[in-house]
């Protein structure tokens, strides 16, 4: 399905002014933290951390036209990636270890924050790409206001770990233009055991049905680039961990069959995975294809170069 005419979503926002005052009161949570399920209370303005140990700056570990990322988002010029330091969700396994439970980054303001979007546009990147930026919702919006005076207008991706709370998507309700949540894991034992989180298959698929009400399904221009839409990442695990078929089932009945999934094969031990018994040995070839035949066997035909499978053989 293509898009002949595409503006982002918040640039009218901007121009109403209500972005400014979805900024205002993103920032007002700040100072009893509930921005997260997590929900510390913690006064991040005075400059206390909780989980997420970011106080009233955003930390950024890097950014950069990434061509990594899904066929949608990449294109000819890569997806504009701006990775945030630290997060809410802190995966035991996180292939990103250094960036997210060891702090690697450094403290930008908000003016520096919109310098960063404006460069990855001029570089042309086709999108502007927030990587882990579920704890840092209050200054990407501040941000955004300042890049969007200042002649932003890429469609801006919300690359999250799926840990998202309803209220807090609420403030980007016309604002993102693209979701693109993982769902990890089905089982709330599992969650507890990798991340300390045991509500996030409940929180995850709220999260899921709140995003695709906002977006929809995920509408490409006639270049094949990603305008607007739902996005969903599932990393397979090894031994059936992350309840592949019970994910597929419920995006494809509870959110849309059309989701654009990606079924990522790439799992292998980072971090601190060897502590939870199963983590311990990359993903083996046969799991992967099990996945990808489940995703497809419970209606989700919308996969991420799907033709990965071919390189296991």
């Amino acid at each position: 399905m293509a898009m002949p005419f595409f503006e982002s979503a918040y640039l009218p926002t901007h121009r109403s002014g209500l972005l400014r005052r979805k900024a205002e009161q993103a920032r007002e949570r700040l100072s009893a933290c509930t921005l997260c399920p997590r929900r510390c209370g913690v006064d991040r303005v005075a400059g206390e951390t909780g989980v997420c140990q970011t106080g009233r700056l955003a930390w950024v570990s890097s950014f950069n036209p990434h061509f990594g990322e899904e066929a949608p988002l990449v294109g000819e010029h890569g997806s504009g990636t701006v990775f945030f330091t630290h997060c809410n969700l802190l995966c035991l396994f996180c292939q990103n270890f250094d960036i997210s439970h060891q702090g690697i980054g450094q403290e930008v303001a908000d003016e520096q924050l919109a310098d960063i979007m404006l460069s990855l546009q001029r570089q042309g990147c086709h999108n502007i790409n927030f990587v882990t930026p579920s704890h840092v919702v209050p200054q990407v919006l501040t941000a955004l206001d300042i890049a969007a005076s200042r002649g932003l207008n890429a469609p801006l991706v919300y690359n999250s770990g799926g840990y998202d709370l309803p209220e807090t998507l609420e403030l980007l309700d016309g604002v993102i233009d693209i979701y693109m949540p993982d769902f990890k894991f089905w089982d709330h034992e599992i969650a507890r055991k990798t991340c300390a989180a045991a509500d996030y298959p409940e929180v995850a698929r709220q999260a899921l049905k709140e995003m695709h009400r906002q977006v929809g399904d995920l509408v490409v221009n006639d270049d094949g680039i990603a305008c607007r839409g739902l996005l969903v990442r599932h990393l397979v695990l090894p031994g059936g961990m992350a309840d592949t078929r019970q994910v597929m089932r419920f995006i494809a009945q509870k959110i849309s069959p059309r989701t654009y999934v990606n079924v990522m094969s790439q799992y292998r031990p980072c971090g601190r995975a060897r502590e939870v018994p199963g983590l311990e040995a990359p993903l083996a070839p046969a799991e992967y294809r099990r996945a990808v035949n489940e995703a497809l066997e419970e209606g989700i035909t919308r996969l991420d170069r799907p033709h990965r499978v071919l390189r296991w053989v």
